[in-house]
């Protein structure tokens, strides 16, 4: 049993918590602005439960699609179902089981942010079979992410205003940014296999584009903050966070695959200087 429940904690990467880090930034976001900074607590834990949850189940869904190119790719060969430590069939009940943990606490918010949910989760199970129909399976996974934006507006506020969307498409670009990063890593493999992605569709513009997209994020972002009426802490987390993306940009300069892995984890800390401006603006007001 105990040897089971560890393949389970690979398959759903909980042993590499980077996507939860990177899916939670964006929710994070989205719920202290809602609230004005002060989010309901039932609806804080539901969400942060929630990512967990959806976030290992997307690796799951991700891994039962992609067991037979795994095998050909070094760095996926030894992933669970690939390397033939969990069935197929295993993987896939799995998932049913997360899904359904996630729509369990969803349950517990209002009528909106349920029917919301159901286009998460078409969202999370769409996403692993995009990178064989198309080249942005990047877009499709900025999508599933960032869901949890106006899900989190709606469950604290009942409605998703202009806000919700603005940071939305923001959360959009974000990972198809880092994303592509990461694409980069398996670039030459996935050519081989023929897999599809925003890496190799950039080709030798992949830096230029990466950078035009981070550019579009920031502008974004700066939107979104106008729109909240978020103040300086905010802005200044904004400065960290481009500082951070001009860093990520020297570490893929020469497309060693490493470095655009070490790029790719460095997006946390983006998300973490976005928020903790978006935290610190709202300790800092006045009560009324």
């Amino acid at each position: 049993m105990k040897d089971r429940l560890t393949q389970y904690a690979q398959l759903m990467r909980l042993n590499r918590p980077i996507g939860i880090f990177l899916l939670m930034w964006p929710m994070l976001w989205a719920l202290w602005i809602a609230s004005n900074g002060n989010p309901n607590l039932l609806v804080l834990l539901v969400f942060a439960s929630g990512v967990v949850l959806m976030r290992s189940a997307g690796c799951v869904i991700n891994d039962y699609a992609d067991r037979n190119f795994d095998l050909h790719v070094e760095r996926t060969r030894d992933r669970p179902i690939a390397a033939g430590r969990v069935k197929p069939k295993e993987a896939l009940v799995l998932f049913g089981v997360l899904c359904l943990t996630a729509f369990g606490l969803v349950l517990l918010m209002n009528r909106l942010t349920i029917m919301l949910s159901f286009v998460g989760v078409f969202l999370a199970a769409l996403y692993p079979f995009m990178k064989r129909f198309t080249h942005l399976p990047q877009v499709f996974l900025g999508a599933a992410f960032g869901w949890a934006v106006p899900m989190a507006f709606a469950a604290q506020t009942g409605g998703v205003p202009k806000v919700a969307w603005l940071l939305f498409v923001a959360t959009v670009l974000w990972a198809t940014a880092y994303d592509t990063m990461y694409g980069m890593v398996d670039r030459e493999d996935d050519l081989k296999i023929g897999v599809k992605s925003t890496a190799i569709l950039f080709g030798e513009a992949d830096r230029a584009i990466i950078a035009t997209i981070q550019i579009l994020l920031l502008a974004a972002l700066l939107m979104v903050g106008q729109a909240a009426g978020l103040g300086g802490y905010y802005y200044f987390g904004l400065l960290l966070a481009a500082g951070l993306a001009l860093y990520q940009q020297y570490l893929i300069r020469e497309r060693e695959p490493k470095a655009c892995f070490q790029a790719f984890l460095n997006n946390n800390w983006f998300g973490a200087a976005v928020f903790t401006g978006i935290l610190l603006d709202y300790l800092v007001r006045v009560p009324v």
